[in-house]
């Protein structure tokens, strides 16, 4: 890594054509753009999300700070995730848009809730603005596109309409841009990871997201989540983890269709996959996963193992470039797929 681009705290992939850019997360604040084939970088923002000093970290997950990037790298945002605050920032201009928190309520129990998405050709920002809801905001003027008012539930009786009592987890866009991936969890603690369109999030329908029509749960595993998860493609996610809750929980893959629900209303699960383990990640036909002897490359249909990378266990995947990273002690990894 370019020593001149000092101690890095994340990557986030973005495109530009098949040129392999990332923005670049310093340990002190600095966003830089590099560029891998030609070795430069430059500073293009510097973040100002205040640290959390008084964090209690949950099941062994410290607060970490996080980057994402919008796909054309116009706007990032930098997170606390497993804490309280953020904010999205303009690149082209350095300045703050957004200021980003999510009211504290659980928040060590997952990453903060952020993704950038489409919305008619215009990028949008997800986030995560209370336990149990999401908001949709414009990064270049921060203004609200999810205006709605939320009831609070009576202590006895029905829940209101739209309440959902859900907590949002991390957040994954489908490579067309058209569906999002919650690891989110219920109580009394469940991991049920689900999927609705944006679209009618963004458009029509300010609830979908709690309640919408497009809205199905993928599956339920006890005292389970902020598990490795990946979109195969528009439609098929892969999930880490085979079992009914933590206790048994074994290593490997499940393959769900999320376009359509069968027992208790939930995706139809394809195929289970033994042995995959780590972060997930997929070009649209083949899953990565990344355990501690190396990167793994299995086929999500036939659940058969394709080939390996010993050694190489990537934190980071950059599907334009196909290039898989391993960041760690102020050197990168590369492979190229």
């Amino acid at each position: 890594m370019p020593s001149r681009l000092g101690a890095v705290a994340d990557l986030a992939a973005v495109s530009d054509g098949e040129q392999p850019v990332w923005l670049a997360l310093g340990e002190d604040g600095t966003i830089s753009r590099w560029d891998m084939a030609t070795g430069h970088h430059e500073a293009v923002a510097t973040t100002t999300v205040p640290d959390e000093p008084d964090h209690d970290p949950w099941n062994d997950r410290p607060l970490r700070r996080r980057l994402h990037a919008s796909h054309d790298g116009m706007f990032a945002a930098v997170v606390n995730d497993y804490g309280r605050f953020g904010e999205v920032i303009d690149l082209r201009t350095g300045e703050v848009t957004l200021d980003l928190e999510n009211e504290g309520y659980e928040t060590e129990t997952v990453p903060f809730s952020l993704a950038f998405g489409q919305s008619q050709g215009r990028c949008v920002v997800i986030h995560r603005t209370d336990w149990n809801r999401l908001d949709v905001s414009d990064p270049q003027t921060g203004l609200l596109l999810t205006d709605r008012s939320i009831p609070v539930p009576p202590e006895e009786g029905p829940l209101p309409e739209h309440y959902l009592d859900y907590f949002h987890g991390a957040l994954y866009v489908s490579p067309d841009g058209k569906r999002i991936l919650d690891d989110g969890w219920i109580w009394h603690p469940i991991g049920v990871p689900s999927v609705w369109d944006l679209s009618p999030w963004f458009e029509t329908n300010v609830w979908e997201s709690e309640d919408g029509p497009s809205r199905v749960d993928v599956c339920d595993r006890g005292y389970y989540w902020n598990s490795a998860m990946t979109w195969i493609d528009s439609v098929r996610v892969a999930v880490e983890g085979i079992g009914e809750d933590d206790s048994v929980m074994r290593p490997g893959a499940r393959i769900f269709d999320t376009s359509r629900t069968g027992q208790y209303e939930m995706a139809v699960e394809l195929l289970v996959i033994a042995g995959p383990t780590g972060p997930f990640f997929s070009d649209g036909s083949r899953l990565f996963s990344c355990g501690d002897a190396g990167l793994s490359i299995w086929d999500p249909v036939e659940g058969k193992l394709l080939g390996e990378v010993p050694g190489l266990s990537p934190t980071h995947h950059h599907p334009d470039a196909r290039q898989f990273l391993q960041l760690g002690d102020g050197v990168v990894r590369l492979w190229t797929a």
